[in-house]
């Protein structure tokens, strides 16, 4: 991995250095190399086939849909779809891992490079992809989570000391036990360069990358499910030094306890440091409940894998037609739209990427400017106050009170003059607790037009000089805060029915 990257932030005198390697569970119904399912929540150990343990005779095939699904992930990303990639035997020990090693990609992975690019608050950003390469899951170990079925121990080999096959349900308190079923689902780990320099930026990262395969459907992005799994390599080195060592964060599966464990590993690491002991390569866990990470194994690198080329299965041919009839098919990327946006609608480049977070939330806001004719409005009022109250209300835009229709004609509202933006948040908070359904019938009910009678604001104005007669002075010696109460003043004469535009324009008029 090459660290050409721009410094950032420093952490007492640090310079902290954070790579992803992300699991991505892919959307098939089958497994990589068999045909059994892959769906989530049955009983344990009722998923899992002779292929997936390696059993004598049975031979791995390959999952035409994991490979589509790869190649649409490297499209995404902009990267190079190699037309022939190898698969290895990963060997390493572990009780979930039925066969004694993983069926991967090493030498030759299936997607090579690309790049994510995002927002750090108004700040572009991007992260370079090494590699996605397609591989297999290992099962799950379950650690002393009480009663837990394993129905008739159907699994040949599979057993639990002091149990027989009548046992259908095993206290495992103080017992681990191993559920296979996940054995054999297929991923693509997508790993990047050391890119990112904070954890606020890691983590902005990760977001970009859930909404990118959720987007495209290769993955359904449930972090609670495990579908979703990063692992953080996170070092520390004084600016312009070497890279220091590093240590893998493993398997985090929420964004904030992301946050919180990088955080936690760079404090570790540099006060390891500044006592004067060395980092030793590691892979750590990070436990939420007391906020810290604790050593799991020594880290391996890949030497300590022995990999070698599966016997099993022919390298992995993918046809320039092949790569070409799915960027041909793919549904409109992100980035692809977020361009469209801002040729089309004229956003800045911070709105297209808050609108384009998701699919539905482009298509509502694609809704509201087409039928409003206020791009600019649209963008506005959805990244504003509907996200706030979606957001404090814990929804999904799909589940927003508000349509897009109704929206659209609250816009049409304040484009045209009829109503202030003050009026406009009664209005929608009138929509919003359903007391009305229809944006009009609601300014007329609540009387929240705004005051159209030129005449009329020329006389209010015109009281409103003459009872205010020093601020009047105030702004004619160049006091702009005495304007500013004119029009409060204004304001509050037309219980806030005026225009304010047009209140400013008549003052100034007035005040010559």
């Amino acid at each position: 991995m090459q660290a050409g990257r721009p410094t950032g932030p420093l952490v007492q005198g640090y310079e902290v250095i954070i790579g992803f390697e992300t699991h991505t569970q892919l959307t098939t119904q089958s497994k990589i190399f068999s045909r059994a399912s892959t769906a989530f929540g049955a009983e344990p150990n009722t998923q899992a086939s002779a292929v997936d343990f390696a059993l004598p005779g049975a031979l791995p095939v390959m999952n035409k849909g994991a490979v589509q699904r790869a190649i649409e992930f490297g499209l995404a990303v902009g990267a190079h779809i190699a037309e022939s990639s190898v698969f290895a035997r990963k060997n390493y020990f572990y009780p979930d891992l039925p066969k004694g090693y993983q069926i991967s990609q090493f030498e030759i992975p299936v997607v090579q490079g690309g790049t994510v690019e995002f927002f750090l608050g108004d700040e572009k950003k991007s992260v370079r992809l090494v590699r996605a390469h397609l591989e297999e899951d290992a099962g799950k170990s379950i650690h002393g989570s009480g009663m837990y079925s394993l129905p008739g121990l159907a699994i040949p080999g599979l057993a639990v000391s002091g149990f027989g096959p009548g046992d259908s349900k095993y206290d495992l308190a103080t017992m681990s036990g191993i559920d296979l079923n996940r054995a054999g689902t297929p991923l693509l780990e997508i790993v990047t360069e050391p890119d990112m320099r904070s954890s606020a930026e890691a983590v902005a990262y990760a977001k970009e990358l859930h909404k990118i395969v959720t987007w495209i459907g290769i993955c359904d992005g449930n972090m609670q499910e495990g579908s979703f799994r990063c692992d953080a390599n996170v070092s520390v080195r004084k600016p312009g030094a070497e890279l220091g060592t590093r240590r893998e964060i493993k398997n985090l599966n929420s964004f904030k306890f992301m946050q919180q464990a990088i955080d936690y590993e760079v404090r570790w690491q540099i006060e390891q440091l500044e006592d004067g002991h060395a980092i030793q390569q590691a892979t750590v866990l990070f436990d939420p409940d007391t906020g810290e990470t604790r050593s799991m194994r020594t880290k391996e690198d890949a030497a300590d894998y022995r990999y070698f080329p599966d016997p099993d299965l022919p390298p992995l041919v993918i046809s320039r037609e092949w790569v070409e009839k799915t960027r041909a098919e793919m549904t409109e990327l992100p980035r692809v739209m977020a361009a469209r946006f801002v040729a089309d609608y004229g956003l800045p480049e911070y709105d297209v990427g808050q609108l384009t977070q998701s699919k539905a939330v482009a298509a509502y806001f694609e809704a509201v400017a087409a039928a409003s004719q206020q791009a600019k409005l649209a963008s506005n009022w959805v990244m504003g106050e509907l996200s706030r109250r979606l957001n404090s209300e814990e929804k999904s835009i799909e589940a927003s009170t508000v349509n897009a229709a109704q929206l659209a004609s609250l816009i049409g509202r304040i484009a045209d003059g009829t109503i202030s933006n003050n009026a406009a948040r009664q209005v929608f908070d009138a929509l919003w607790t359903g007391e009305g359904q229809d944006a009009d019938a609601i300014i007329e009910a609540k009387s929240l037009k705004q005051m159209s009678d030129t005449g009329e604001l020329e006389k209010i104005i015109a009281d409103v000089l003459a009872a205010n007669a020093k601020n009047v002075e105030e702004v004619r010696a160049g006091n702009a805060k005495a304007f500013n109460a004119l029009v409060g003043q204004a304001m509050k004469a037309t219980k806030g029915k005026a225009n304010p535009a047009q209140v400013n324009a008549l003052l100034k008029q007035k005040l010559g």
